[in-house]
């Protein structure tokens, strides 16, 4: 992998990782969803993998919060968005197909995490749980269809009209 692509994914991952950091005090709005699909569609199926994993990582080293039980349910939720897009999604660059997957992604998101923090916090009452985590669902998945929906086609044009100034041909390393 040439140096400048690998330094342009180091900066995407960067991007994901401060706008979520600096986005914190506001519960479940982030552009995380946004970002991970607009940078799934533009690199290889290997090198979005790779850069989820590295996000994963930093953000629960930054945030205290690896553990065993938690970490795996971040990572097994993030990894669902290349594996979606590549399979399910087909491709697809529109962003009213992305907008909802993001919408149901924000749920899916959510659940993921369920039966993980039920086992680390000890709740043994899956409905009461469900209950008062089901508005911050609405919220995540409200705010991944609204950014997907007006940011995803702008920033695509404009970090693929970059790649491509940097010599990355997307559609000819596809094939590699």
């Amino acid at each position: 992998m040439p140096l400048k692509r690998l330094i342009f994914m180091a900066m995407c991952i960067t991007i994901v990782f401060v706008q979520e950091q600096i986005l914190t005090i506001i519960p479940n709005v982030q552009f995380t969803t946004l970002l991970l699909v607009l940078y799934v569609s533009l690199f290889k199926w290997r090198e979005s993998v790779a850069m989820i994993v590295i996000y994963v990582i930093l953000d629960n080293l930054y945030m205290n919060s690896f553990n065993p039980i938690y970490t795996p349910a971040m990572l097994l939720a993030w990894l669902t968005i290349p594996l979606l897009y590549y399979t399910v999604l087909g491709q697809t660059k529109s962003e009213v197909k992305l907008a909802v997957f993001g919408l149901l992604y924000g749920f899916y998101y959510g659940w993921v995490f369920i039966p993980f923090r039920m086992v680390e916090l000890g709740i043994t009452e899956f409905w009461p749980y469900l209950m008062l985590d089901i508005p911050f669902q609405i919220i995540m998945a409200v705010s991944n269809f609204i950014t997907i929906l007006w940011l995803y086609k702008p920033l695509y044009t404009t970090l693929n009209f970059e790649m491509d100034a940097l010599g990355f041909n997307r559609e000819k390393e596809i094939l590699n």
